[in-house]
């Protein structure tokens, strides 16, 4: 490994990069911004599935796959992305970090806050950049709320509600269909870290939190049904829901000011293009479908508020310039232990009336 930034003689040379995992998260997330993004060159997958290792040739001609992540190390990389089970991130991302590359993980950073302020300590000790995909960031629903209250168009905001709410009637196939809560499965663990993490991007740290946590599916050993309640040090209360059992989901935000609401339903469109082969160089990447406007206002005074063009993009591009020494991590890795952690109190909330 070579270690971050490029060491070949050219500072502009792309970073050579390994991607540990081809599933939804290594393949959507990942190796599609990475393959479109000059700052990148996409060396090497990892993974055993020989349908998926089929699948990364065919889509990035030229990328070597291997079926371990031993495999990687004599490639001379600047970075590993880590985008494996939930369980595994740790020991992945550990060893990546001791054989010289920066990292990126994808959420959740570990199964558990201890695990993830390990990481980031080995990080900081070893010298080598870690951050974590934290793409919800960069949905365009929330950078248009973040933009309204920064901005102040709602007044003195009070409350936030934040929903995802994928149907999802039978179990996920692949190893989330087994995982237990302890093993990084459950939907807390899954979509928490991107509400939560929302959250205290918008309004600081959670003073007070509790939860709801159930499991409603048949046959479902892990949660798939929660609400968990912040109470921010600013006084701002944040409500964040996540199931898969919601037939009829509720506004994606609603955020509510002392002058105003901003309400605005459905999914960012960038997980769903990306998935379909779109390529975020295409004009209509990352656009909301502009019939289906937030509304901004009270009650029927109310306008339509356009949504802000998503930018998974820009994560990539940041990293960039992070790794060449010219700027800041996209993402800080405490800011995930700070989610782990809110998470991790949410489910203790919940124990005794779990079910």
């Amino acid at each position: 490994m070579t270690g971050p930034g490029p060491e070949r003689g050219d500072e502009r040379a792309p970073l050579r990069v390994g991607v540990v995992g081809y599933g939804l998260a290594g393949r959507v997330f990942h190796a599609s911004l990475l393959a479109v993004d000059p700052a990148y060159d996409l060396v090497a997958v990892v993974t055993r599935d020989p349908a998926k290792a089929d699948a990364a040739r065919a889509a990035h001609p030229g990328v070597e796959v291997v079926d371990a992540v031993d495999g990687l190390w004599p490639l001379a990389l600047d970075l590993v992305v880590v985008a494996t089970p939930n369980d595994t991130h740790v020991e992945v991302a550990a060893e990546a970090l001791r054989r010289g590359a920066a990292v990126v993980v994808d959420k959740p950073l570990a199964t558990s806050a201890e695990a993830a302020r390990g990481l980031v300590e080995l990080a900081e000790s070893l010298g080598r950049p870690l951050t974590v995909y934290q793409n919800r960031r960069w949905d365009g629903d929330f950078l248009t709320a973040s933009r309204l209250v920064r901005d102040g168009a709602l007044g003195e905001v009070h409350t936030l509600e934040s929903r995802f709410e994928p149907w999802k009637t039978a179990n996920r196939a692949g190893w989330k269909a087994s995982a237990t809560a302890e093993q990084g499965g459950g939907i807390l663990l899954d979509l928490g870290p991107h509400l939560v993490d929302q959250a205290l991007r918008l309004f600081g740290p959670a003073e007070e939190v509790h939860a709801e946590i159930a499991v409603r599916r048949p046959g479902a050993v892990a949660d798939d049904d929660v609400v968990v309640s912040l109470r921010h040090a600013g006084g701002v209360r944040s409500r964040l829901w996540m199931s898969h059992v919601a037939a009829q989901p509720g506004p994606r935000f609603r955020v509510l000011g002392s002058q105003g609401a901003y309400v605005v339903h459905g999914l960012d469109p960038q997980e769903a293009q990306l998935a379909a082969g779109v390529s975020p160089a295409d004009p209509g990447y990352g656009l909301s479908d502009p019939a289906r406007p937030g509304l901004l206002g009270i009650g029927a005074d109310a306008r339509p508020e356009p949504t802000d063009r998503g930018d998974y993009p820009a994560f990539y591009a940041q990293l960039a310039v992070a790794l060449r020494g010219e700027g800041p991590l996209p993402v800080d890795p405490r800011d995930a232990v700070a989610a782990l952690e809110v998470v991790e109190r949410a489910r203790r909330s919940a124990e005794p009336r779990q079910g």
